[in-house]
């Protein structure tokens, strides 16, 4: 007699479905059924995931529209340019500026020993880097190599000849 391959698994989720355990190792399928009977059948597993994804996907977006304005504000009290590029980058682009300098302020000024101004300083270079793309490329850099690469940006980065080189 063989080992059986097709179990009837009640789902906690109230289905009860039949299962092909063929594909796994005759020894190993008992302790599989049992693992299957804890959880919900695949469609529920699915629309669960689905509702999840949904809310996730929600979440994110009422995330970022709250980082956006965040950004938003800032560009404007500190007086920074609108950045250039495709309207897909042009947000994204202005959220990584603005964390990117919110963190360098934190670190380079708050924590560190720059003062105003040679944060104005950085400011103003900052200032002149105008693409999204940009923005978004350094948008995991280490705060402390900020100011070497906004010097690094090239013309095309920039609105503006450099005045600093």
């Amino acid at each position: 007699m063989a080992v059986r391959t097709h179990w009837i698994i009640e789902h906690p989720c109230g289905h009860s479905v039949t299962h092909d355990l063929s594909d796994r190792p005759a020894d190993r399928r008992a302790s599989f059924a049992r693992w299957l009977s804890g959880r919900d059948c695949t469609d529920c597993w699915k629309a669960a995931r689905d509702a999840d994804t949904a809310s996730k996907e929600q979440w994110l977006a009422a995330k970022r529209a709250e980082e956006q304005q965040a950004a938003a504000e800032w560009a404007e009290k500190f007086d920074m340019p609108p950045l250039e590029g495709p309207d897909k980058a042009l947000d994204w682009g202005q959220r990584s500026r603005h964390q990117l300098m919110a963190a360098a302020h934190t670190a380079l000024v708050i924590e560190s020993a720059w003062d105003e101004a040679d944060w104005a300083e950085l400011e103003e270079r900052a200032r002149l880097v105008t693409r999204a793309g940009w923005w978004i490329d350094q948008r995991d850099a280490d705060v402390s190599d900020l100011l070497e690469l906004l010097d690094a940006a090239s013309e095309a980065d920039r609105g503006t000849e450099n005045p600093f080189r």
